[in-house]
């Protein structure tokens, strides 16, 4: 399942990383941002990129990617929810979900990822079961 979350800036700056199986290497997101950089424009990059070792599934809302990485074959779509799963609760918990808010809650954010991801499974994804 997830190995990995990023969460990175419009500049491709790493903000958020949290690792549930193992630590994927940042370098995977300076591969992803070469990636990102090929489209003239950032929502036109495919949700999910290979590299030789890794999966790279993303999502782009609000000037940020939250990008999720796997080891072996996932459900594309089960990832890209919980993705955006994620991208709702902060957005419920903080407001707006922007590079501002994130790095202002960052114990926060540590916090909500802790509860809602279980070893690389997502465990619990409702707001009102993380209030």
């Amino acid at each position: 399942m997830i190995q990995s979350f990023f969460l990175l800036s419009n500049t491709g700056e790493v903000i958020i990383e949290k690792h549930w199986r193992g630590i994927t290497p940042r370098t995977v997101c300076d591969f992803f941002w070469d990636e990102v950089n090929k489209y003239d424009s950032k929502e036109e990059m495919p949700p999910v990129v290979s590299t030789s070792k890794y999966y790279l599934i993303s999502i782009y809302r609000n000037e940020v990617f939250l990008v999720a990485t796997t080891t072996g074959e996932t459900s594309p779509l089960l990832v890209i929810e919980f993705l955006h799963r994620v991208f709702d609760i902060f957005e419920e918990y903080f407001g707006t979900v922007e590079e501002s808010t994130i790095k202002d809650n960052f114990a926060s954010v540590y916090q909500l990822l802790e509860e809602m991801m279980d070893y690389g499974y997502p465990l619990t994804t409702e707001p009102n079961a993380l209030k």
